[in-house]
C-alpha cells in the first residue's frame, strides 16, 4: 500500500513505553476496517507544542520531549516497532448530502496503548496521504494544527468531552492551501475515533457482518454495561446511549458558546466526544445565527442550529443500525429520547450559569429573554457570564456590583428589567456562595479566534512560547491568571475579520 505513494523506507522507533503497553484496539477488527498505511516522513522535524499534563495522565516518561525517537514517531518519521499503522474507512453525510466513501484522508492511527486513563488510541493528523485522501496530500498545516492542539485542550479544561492533543510537531516542508504554508502533525488521543460515518459506511454497502462486528466492538470496548444485552436489544441500547451522550454534549457546546462549524456525520463521535476541530469558534458577541465556517454558505451549521443538526445526524446513525435492530419502533424510541434529554441538559446548564440551585417554571423564559437582550446588543458571551458571576458574589456587600455587567448593554433599561427579575429569582440564595459557584461554571478564558491567530503568527516566526502559555491558561480557564488578564478582555475589532473555513 505504501508503494503507491512512493514513500521512502520509514525507520522504526524502539520506544519501551509504546511497545510495552501496546494494544491492537480498533485494528483488531481487521483489514476491512483498518487499512495498513505508512506515514510519509517530513524533513527537519521540530516540536511546536508539548502537552505535559496529558503526558503525565497517559503515564508516558517525563523525558519524552527529549527523545528523538518520540519526535520521529509523532511526526510520522518512524513507525512503532513491529506494529502496523493504519487508516480507517468510513462514509458520511456532508452538509446534509450523502458523500459516499470518505475515510482517514490525513489521519494515521498508531494503535492503542494502555494508560492509567484506560486504553487510548494514538492518531497522527497530517502524516501524509492514505488510500482515502481523495487526491489530497494528506498533510495538515501549522495554522490548523495549532488551532486543533489548543482547542482540544481548551475543551478539556472546560470539562467538555473531547479528543485530546498530546503534541504538535512542525517542519519547513511546504504545503499549498490558499497560499503556501508549512507542514505540521498533531498527535490526537482518544479512547476511540469511531464516528457515525463508520456505521454508515458498512450499512450503505450492505456489509452487515462488518456492521455487527463494529457495533459489538464499540459495545464491548466502550459501553460495558450493555454487554449482557443480546441481538436487537443490544444495538437499540447502543443507539440510545449514543443519543444521550450526544444530547449532553450539545448542551455543553451551547452553554459555553462553542460553534463546531462542520457537523457532518463523519465528524460525530459515537462516544459523545467533540471530534475534528476545523472551522470552530467560541462566540465573541452573542449571535444565535453566527456561522463560524466561511465554507458554510447556507448556514447549516450556525450556532443555534447545532442541536437540531445533532438530532438529524443521530437519525442517520439510527438508519445505519436498522439492519441490526430490524424494527423501527424501538429505534425511534431511542432517537426520540433526544427531545427530552437535550432540553433538560440545556436547562440545567443555564441554571448553573445563573447560580440557580432549584427549578422554577419561569427559568427557561428568564434565559430566553436574557439571550434576546444579548443578541440585540451583541454582548460578549463569555465576558457577560464572567462579569455576572463576579457581580452576584460582590452584591452581598456592594450596591453597585452589577454596573460592570450593565455597561455591556446599549439598551440598559432592557438589562435593568431583566436583572430585576433575575434578582427576584435568586431570592434568599446566599450571594457569596452563588457567585463562587458561578465562577466555577462560567470560564474567564476561552480560545478566542484572535488569541489563536496571535499564537499562530508567532509560531510562523519560530516562536512557540504563546502556544505553550495559552495551553497552560486554557487548562485552567476558571482561574484568574493575573499575568494573562488581557486574554480575558473583549475581542479587538480586527478579530471579526478572521476567516476560518474547511481548508487546512
Amino acid at each position: 500500500m505504501s508503494a503507491m505513494f512512493n514513500r521512502p523506507m520509514t525507520p522504526t522507533a524502539s520506544l519501551p513505553w509504546l511497545n510495552a503497553s501496546f494494544d491492537t484496539g480498533f485494528a483488531s477488527l481487521g483489514v476491512e476496517f483498518a487499512t495498513p498505511t505508512e506515514p510519509t516522513p517530513l524533513p527537519a522535524a521540530h516540536w511546536v507544542g508539548c502537552n505535559e499534563a496529558l503526558r503525565a495522565e497517559l503515564g508516558l516518561p517525563p523525558d519524552v520531549w527529549q527523545q528523538q525517537e518520540a519526535l520521529d514517531l509523532f511526526t510520522g518519521n518512524a513507525l512503532p516497532a513491529a506494529r502496523t499503522t493504519y487508516a480507517s474507512v468510513y462514509s458520511g453525510h456532508q452538509f446534509g448530502q450523502w458523500a459516499g466513501q470518505l475515510g482517514d484522508g490525513r489521519a494515521l492511527n498508531l494503535g492503542a496503548i494502555q494508560t492509567p486513563a484506560g486504553l487510548q488510541e494514538l492518531q497522527l493528523k497530517g502524516a501524509g496521504p492514505t488510500p482515502y485522501s481523495r487526491r489530497g496530500d494528506g498533510r495538515a498545516v501549522l495554522r490548523s494544527s495549532i488551532r486543533e492542539f489548543l482547542a482540544s485542550e481548551a475543551m478539556h479544561g472546560l470539562g467538555i468531552p473531547t479528543t485530546r492533543a498530546l503534541c504538535v510537531t512542525g517542519s519547513p516542508a511546504h504545503v499549498r492551501r490558499e497560499e503556501v504554508e508549512t507542514a505540521a502533525v498533531v498527535t490526537r488521543v482518544a479512547p476511540s475515533f469511531v464516528r457515525f460515518g463508520h456505521f454508515e459506511h458498512f450499512a450503505s454497502n450492505g456489509q452487515i457482518d462488518e456492521l455487527r462486528a463494529l457495533a459489538d466492538h464499540v459495545v464491548i470496548a466502550h459501553f460495558p454495561a450493555l454487554q449482557d444485552k443480546q441481538g436487537a436489544e443490544r444495538y437499540t441500547a447502543l443507539l440510545h446511549e449514543v443519543t444521550q451522550r450526544t444530547a449532553a454534549l450539545m448542551a455543553q457546546w451551547q452553554a459555553v458558546g462553542f460553534c463546531h462549524g462542520v457537523m457532518n456525520t463523519d465528524n460525530m463521535s459515537v462516544l459523545g466526544l467533540t471530534l475534528d476541530y476545523g472551522p470552530f469558534q467560541y462566540l465573541d458577541g452573542f449571535d444565535a445565527n453566527h456561522i463560524c465556517n466561511h465554507s458554510d454558505h447556507q448556514g447549516r451549521y450556525a450556532y443555534a442550529r447545532q442541536p437540531q443538526i445533532a438530532y438529524w445526524n443521530l437519525f442517520c446513525l439510527g438508519q445505519a443500525l436498522m439492519p441490526l435492530i430490524d424494527e423501527q419502533a424501538p429505534a425511534l424510541a431511542a432517537l426520540e429520547s433526544y427531545k427530552q434529554a437535550f432540553p433538560e441538559a440545556m436547562d440545567q446548564r443555564m441554571r448553573s450559569k445563573l447560580g440557580l440551585t432549584d427549578t422554577h417554571e419561569g427559568d427557561r423564559a428568564l434565559v430566553e429573554d436574557l439571550l434576546k437582550a444579548m443578541q440585540q446588543d451583541r454582548v460578549d458571551y463569555t465576558v457577560f457570564w464572567r462579569r455576572l458571576s463576579v457581580a452576584v458574589r460582590e452584591s452581598a456587600h456592594s450596591a453597585h456590583a452589577f454596573e460592570p455587567v450593565r455597561d455591556l448593554f446599549l439598551l440598559r433599561e432592557v438589562f435593568d428589567a431583566w436583572c430585576t427579575r433575575y434578582l427576584e429569582r435568586l431570592g434568599q440564595t446566599p450571594r457569596q456562595a452563588a457567585g463562587d459557584t458561578m465562577l466555577r461554571t462560567n470560564p474567564k478564558y476561552i480560545l478566542r479566534n484572535h488569541l489563536g491567530e496571535l499564537a499562530i503568527r508567532q509560531a510562523k516566526a519560530g516562536n512557540f512560547a504563546m502556544v505553550q502559555d495559552l495551553l497552560q491558561v486554557l487548562h485552567a480557564p476558571f482561574d484568574e491568571h493575573p499575568t494573562y488578564e488581557a486574554w480575558a478582555s473583549l475581542a479587538p475589532e480586527w478579530a471579526s475579520s478572521i476567516e476560518i473555513s474547511c481548508s487546512s
